[in-house]
């Protein structure tokens, strides 16, 4: 597949993805990266916003798998809790947490898409595992690492900024 750093879309933020804007892209299955994209990594708790957008997506065709990086139990407990199914230690921008994902709802790469903050990571997975990648603004970069990588990302943020949703 294509290694790129550009994401297919960007929007603001996670809620801004709905059932029929995915469909009308044959998006069957979203992935969804935890930290920054769907809560901050300072908080356990989703805004309400957050909650209905999960509730609103679980109601509709389209799947949703969370796939994190992260180690940590609160990524589990946060989807124990919502119903998601989850893959943690996914390893992106490598392939084995997406290939995992895809193996467990038995989709193509061409049917689902990645949403993440992170150009590196999520973007750069995407991409190279041949799925549709939708960039988001982080939710709270809150620390000098944070911020630093952002200002990294920059310039594919800016050589991707018509991609809008």
């Amino acid at each position: 597949m294509s290694v790129s750093f550009l994401p297919k879309f960007i929007t603001e933020k996670l809620t801004d993805l709905t059932p029929e804007l995915l469909a009308a892209r044959n998006i069957q299955l979203l992935m969804l990266d935890f930290d920054n994209t769907m809560i901050p990594y300072t908080t356990d708790t989703p805004t309400d916003a957050v909650v209905a957008w999960i509730s609103r997506m679980l109601a509709s065709p389209v799947k949703l798998c969370v796939v994190s990086n992260s180690k940590r139990d609160r990524v589990k407990h946060f989807c124990d809790t919502y119903g998601l199914p989850c893959i943690t230690h996914a390893k992106k921008p490598f392939s084995k947490g997406i290939t995992a994902c895809l193996n467990r709802f038995a989709l193509s790469p061409s049917a689902c898409a990645l949403v993440g903050d992170q150009i590196f990571t999520d973007t750069l997975g995407a991409n190279s595992a041949g799925l549709t990648s939708i960039l988001v603004k982080p939710i709270n970069n809150h620390n000098f690492w944070l911020k630093a990588r952002h200002v990294l990302e920059k310039p594919f943020i800016y050589l991707a900024r018509k991609r809008r949703l």
